[in-house]
């Protein structure tokens, strides 16, 4: 199974399945990743969270909902939300086709960004731990 969930080099990944790459501008894009989109099956509608919050890395900024369950999403890094991606509220299948692209939730202005991402997975690392999620 985890053969078939994708990953992206330059993105660093949570265990709850949230996902941050680092822009040139110091922007921090964030989203669900390919496998907790795959796990909800097909996304309803989408909690964004609010521009100008202040988010803690590993703490709730929204929540997803499908035909199968509502989720909590949690902040990859620390920092401030600078945009959010309003197309969702319209098209929330956007993350189920595109998770790493047009699929993506929020950007964040980092407040502490190597000290964050030092507490994510890379792409490989990923990938190992999703191979112990395997039933």
């Amino acid at each position: 199974m985890t053969d078939e969930i994708k990953v992206a080099p330059g993105v660093y990944y949570t265990k709850e399945h949230e996902w941050a790459k680092p822009q040139e501008d110091g922007i921090v894009l964030v989203g669900i990743d390919d496998y907790a989109q795959g796990q909800l099956h097909e996304i309803v509608y989408v909690e964004l969270p609010k521009v100008d919050a202040d988010v803690v890395q590993g703490k709730s900024i929204g929540a997803v909902e499908s035909v199968k369950a509502v989720s909590d999403m949690f902040s990859p890094v620390s920092g401030k939300i600078v945009e959010v991606n309003q197309d969702l509220l319209d098209n929330p299948d956007k993350i189920n086709k595109d998770p790493y692209g047009e699929g993506w939730i929020a950007k964040i202005q980092p407040s502490n960004l190597q000290a964050d991402l030092a507490k994510l997975y890379d792409a490989e690392k990923y990938k190992a731990y999703l191979a112990t999620l395997k039933h």
